[in-house]
């Protein structure tokens, strides 16, 4: 993997402390990470960015997780980059299975630990590399 180009992970979250925690994990293995406080804020910033990979909570109060993946997939502009949603352990099944169904990238539970993270994260644009 060439390390000249920093990879850019935008979250998209609505807990504060849930992006700082991410940064945290993420930013120590070299990626830039941006944080969106919920889905409005979101898809503006995954317009405006362009990230190399987005991380979705699915949970937000202005606007779900479903709503931005589904906007993003329909811009011929930001329906490549990859999605990995972040459900609460809860969730329900229905909502996990869509995701099968709609294709996303990856998903991770909360709580997740940093190795999870890391693992789906590498995975995910591992995959994705030109």
């Amino acid at each position: 993997m060439n390390n000249t180009t920093v990879k850019k992970i935008l979250c998209i979250e609505d807990e504060p402390e849930m992006i700082d925690l991410i940064r945290l994990i993420l930013g120590r293995r070299g990626f830039d990470v941006f944080g969106a406080a919920g889905g409005l804020q979101g898809i503006k910033m995954v317009r405006e960015l362009h990230p190399d990979l987005v991380l979705l909570d699915l949970m937000m109060p202005d606007m779900d997780g479903w709503e931005v993946y589904q906007q993003m997939k329909a811009d011929s502009s930001t329906r490549d980059i990859p999605v990995i949603v972040v459900t609460a352990k809860a969730q329900n099944i229905d909502k996990v299975l869509g995701l099968h169904i709609a294709k996303v990238d990856d998903y991770i539970a909360k709580p997740f630990g940093p190795q999870e993270l890391m693992d789906s994260v590498e995975k995910v644009i591992s995959h994705h590399l030109p």
